[in-house]
């Protein structure tokens, strides 16, 4: 079985998004996923690209896929990419598509000479967790994810 992986173009926006609405059902987050092919669109060929995404292809299908962007680290002093998502759908699980997926986004990261890849992972997919730890990736525990959602973003009512 040959995978092929490639950056994601405009042509694949319809698969993306089926891909991001099954990854969204997934992880039981369905009601979370708003986003439309303009907003993929823009995010991913826009003026000022926010990410980008690889797609895998078994035989001519799409397997999946992986979305990541550029971050920084002001300790060390170097980028780092971090791995928005990664998702293999289901008829081809345990077939190598998510590990070429994950040594992918590796092989960006450092070709830019990021000094990190990092992602989170839903702690009751214990499947990914395994996975992730199999290819010798550790949990960092000592960080607590923090979010302001759009409502908290918005600035007061009485412009304080």
């Amino acid at each position: 079985m040959t995978i092929a992986f490639d950056a994601a173009t405009p042509a694949d926006l319809p698969v993306l998004l089926r891909l991001i609405g099954e990854l969204a059902e997934f992880e039981r987050l369905a009601h979370e996923c708003v986003c439309t092919e303009a907003s993929v669109a823009e995010a991913l060929f826009g003026a000022r690209p926010a990410a980008e995404a690889v797609l895998a292809r078994v035989g001519g299908e799409v397997a999946g896929f992986a979305l990541y962007y550029q971050t920084y680290a002001t300790f060390s002093g170097r980028r780092g990419l971090y791995l928005e998502d990664l998702y293999v759908r289901p008829a081809f699980r345990g077939q190598g598509v998510g590990r070429g997926l994950l040594a992918h986004a590796a092989a960006v990261a450092a070709a830019r000479g990021c000094g990190r890849l990092e992602w989170a992972v839903l702690n009751w997919n214990r499947r990914a967790v395994g996975f992730y730890e199999s290819l010798g990736a550790r949990p960092v525990n000592d960080w607590t994810v923090y979010r302001l959602d759009p409502a908290a973003l918005a600035p007061p009512p009485d412009g304080g």
